[in-house]
């Protein structure tokens, strides 16, 4: 990496800008009218300086209220390389060690298998490599608001069954995140959100960032997530809650924000120097679990090494080196690329469900540096994503538009209350004519039971993904629930329930 950064401050002092104002331009104005965002908020840095930042759109559609540098955007997972950069922190005071085991801190964490538990070091809780599914237990983040505390997900992990072996794999996840949350507060002696504000936010001058409680109003400037038609979705109240995600995906910040985080890493100036030592600055950007490439990333980019860090994402793109990460919730993308051999990267912040849109945006800004000139553009990558989309869609699952609702009378053997090891109590109960499905911690997982295709299904109310819904029988009959769309988002990782009954319904 030092021999990088090197070669980064010799291209400063004598290369050209990678692109000129129109290319960025032209990019952010074919995503905007291609894909209709409510808001998009860009930048550039090249040769370590801020080259270009636009925004569009409203903090809700149709509100009038325009987005600027200044507007707060949820950055998601783009917050566990915060995360990751508080426990650096916390290693170059001396309050902890990444080797130290998890129990060290916090003595009642439990992986199901002992011998897991024992060896889990502070590093393994931010690489993907703990031997969980891919986003494993995640029904106790979200959907939100609901009632899941962080001790809860800690005394829910011992009930989560490995589907390899530790340190054996990649899968992604979240909830050891919220769990190096906790070993961060136990070391540092503050909650996370103190602590990321006061080691992270204050002394790199992110002034607009925003974790734990706070007021919307009082801080103002907010954007609220959209659906893929550019509707309000879960917006703000007046007193947004400290969320049990916080240290896996629940910072909020701005344009500007962004760009001073990626300049403490691609070219940060003295205070930001200091602020972290060139041994966590190694330590965090150091490889330490293989990820599979994807078939896009190697037509597109020629990808042949790609990794896991800390907190961050590590790829080689047409021969150069980057480091990114991107941030994914209802309603709410961004991305944050860094090329650390030309002090350059980009910030993109979309307040609505725009995967496709966040994809062609940032694969064009990143070709101005990688390959530039070569007529990378939104609307070529746009076509490119459509195709694709186009030749899976038969692999979607299948149509449920015959969906009827049951009767109380059909399920009657089935109903009553029901537990899951880790995600609680849900109840299968009579409600008038139909049968209503509810999570005691998780309010807005609930819908009613209907039939598709011969078979039992929940149609949630909230616009979760659909679930089949079945039962087993034998000594300890079970209920359990499996993704309609098997390619569905992992977090909805209903295969891992297996409730079983506790009683029957209140009458």
């Amino acid at each position: 990496m030092k021999r990088w950064l090197a070669f980064g401050l010799a291209l400063a002092g004598m290369a050209p800008l990678h692109a000129a104002t129109s290319d960025y331009d032209a990019a952010f104005e074919q995503t905007m009218a291609r894909y209709r965002l409510p808001g998009l908020a860009v930048g550039v840095i090249d040769h370590g300086k801020v080259v270009y930042t636009r925004t569009a759109g409203e903090l809700a559609a149709g509100s009038g209220h325009k987005i600027d540098r200044d507007t707060l955007f949820k950055i998601a997972s783009n917050s566990k390389a915060m995360t990751a950069a508080l426990l650096a922190r916390l290693v170059d005071e001396g309050k902890l060690r990444w080797d130290d085991p998890v129990t060290k801190y916090l003595p009642a964490f439990r992986m199901a298998d002992p011998w897991v538990t024992a060896h889990m070091q502070v590093r393994d809780l931010l690489v993907h490599h703990s031997g969980l599914g891919e986003g494993a237990g995640d029904l106790m983040l979200w959907p939100e608001p609901n009632r899941f505390t962080r001790g809860d997900i800690i005394a829910g992990l011992a009930y989560l069954k490995p589907k390899y072996e530790f340190r054996a794999g990649y899968a992604y996840d979240n909830l050891l995140y919220v769990v190096a949350g906790e070993v961060a507060a136990a070391a540092g002696g503050a909650p996370y959100d103190v602590l990321l504000r006061r080691e992270v936010f204050e002394p790199l001058g992110l002034a607009r960032c925003q974790v734990g409680a706070w007021k919307r109003d009082a801080v103002g400037n907010v954007a609220q997530p959209h659906d893929a038609r550019a509707t309000v979705i879960d917006a703000d109240g007046e007193n947004v809650p400290d969320i049990v995600s916080a240290a896996a995906g629940g910072v909020r910040c701005s344009l500007d924000d962004m760009l001073a985080w990626a300049k403490t890493w691609v070219a940060p100036d003295r205070g930001q120097t200091a602020w972290l030592s060139t041994v966590q600055r190694e330590a965090v950007w150091a490889p330490q679990t293989p990820m599979p490439i994807s078939a896009r990333r190697r037509a597109w980019d020629r990808t042949q090494s790609y990794a896991y860090a800390l907190g961050w994402r590590l790829a080689d793109v047409d021969g150069q080196w980057t480091v990114s990460h991107t941030g994914t919730l209802s309603g709410m993308y961004s991305s944050l690329t860094l090329l650390p051999q030309c002090q350059a990267g980009f910030v993109v912040l979309i307040n609505a469900d725009a995967e496709d849109a966040r994809s062609a945006l940032s694969e064009a800004l990143l070709k101005t540096f990688t390959d530039p000139g070569q007529g990378h553009t939104v609307e070529a990558y746009a076509k490119l994503i459509d195709e694709e989309t186009k030749a899976t869609a038969h692999t979607h699952g299948p149509d449920t538009s015959d969906r009827t609702p049951v009767t109380p009378g059909e399920l009657a053997t089935r109903t009553g209350q029901w537990r899951d090891a880790w995600f609680g109590d849900v109840s299968l109960c009579a409600d008038g004519k139909r049968v209503r499905f509810a999570s005691l911690k998780s309010p807005r997982l609930s819908g009613t039971v209907v039939r598709s295709h011969h078979r039992y299904m929940v149609a949630w109310d909230h616009g979760n993904t659909d679930a089949w819904l079945s039962w087993t029988e034998g000594a300890q009959p079970a209920m359990r629930l499996a993704k309609v769309d098997p390619k569905a988002d992992f977090s909805d990782d209903f295969e891992d329930l297996e409730f079983h009954r506790r009683g029957a319904c209140a009458p």
